[in-house]
């Protein structure tokens, strides 16, 4: 009597303890697969930047016309004219050094980060739904933004200052304005890569979810390509843009005279 009830009390803890193992095994995503996550996404950001830089340079002159007073705006194309006019074809690539660098870094740090930070939200309250997954989001971008945004403070300046050296622009923001001067703009910066990537990635994962679950669509490369172009569509627009614009302004205070002489 006593040998049959004995085996099966033992055999519980021991099959509980090997699934609960197994479990904390497989919490964390192999070292290779995260830093394959950060190569891939730094690269491919950093190449976008590399074609669409000019496009920044004029929304960020665009952007700081007639900064902290009133004045008649000129459009997009003005703006370009009047940029190859006064500065040449080579100011449409100014900052195109830290733009780069903080797109290595951003892009990779934004998306390689998501995936572990949603696996910690699991382990920590057994879910991802996709509250769990905006979360994760939220906190890959907002925290990338803030290691990245001193490069793109320097990007921001040597943009509307056609003869800075990025070193020399370093060294410069640090003496006149001190060593917090590389954070300015970092709260709505913050703020905007939360909103942006949260509702990007998790909008991205989800679609993925649902489509897998219930098309004929498999892993592969239909399948990221219809979900990147629907989450980035739903991502952007003018939600982003005024968070843009007060990042910008933070970014750009004390060197109103510079951008008056310019603009």
């Amino acid at each position: 009597m006593i040998g049959d009830v004995s085996p099966p009390v033992a055999s519980i803890p021991v099959v509980e303890g090997k699934e609960e193992s197994k479990k904390h095994q497989n919490l964390l995503p192999p070292f290779s697969k995260v830093f394959s996550h950060f190569g891939t996404s730094g690269v491919s950001v950093a190449l976008a930047t590399g074609v669409t830089h000019p496009l920044d340079v004029l929304k960020v002159r665009l952007q700081m016309q007639h900064v902290g007073q009133r004045g008649h705006l000129i459009g997009m194309a003005g703006t370009f004219l009047q940029l190859i006019k006064n500065e040449g074809a080579r100011s449409l690539y100014l900052g195109l050094t830290p733009a780069l660098t903080r797109s290595v870094l951003y892009g990779g740090l934004r998306l390689g980060l998501y995936e572990p930070t949603k696996i910690s939200f699991d382990w920590a309250f057994g879910s991802t739904n996709v509250f769990v997954k905006i979360a994760s989001g939220a906190f890959a971008g907002a925290f990338s933004t803030a290691l990245t945004n001193p490069v793109e403070v320097v990007k921001v300046r040597l943009q509307m200052n056609p003869n800075a050296v990025p070193i020399s622009e370093v060294r410069e923001i640090v003496s006149k304005e001190g060593i917090g001067a590389l954070w300015k703009g970092v709260g709505p910066a913050m703020v905007r890569a939360a909103a942006l990537t949260a509702s990007q990635l998790a909008t991205y994962d989800e679609a993925k979810r649902i489509l897998v679950k219930q098309s004929s669509l498999t892993e592969g490369f239909h399948l990221h390509l219809w979900c990147s172009k629907h989450s980035d569509n739903r991502a952007h627009g003018h939600d982003q843009n005024p968070l843009d614009v007060a990042a910008r302004f933070r970014k750009h205070q004390n060197l109103q005279k510079r951008v008056s002489l310019r603009l």
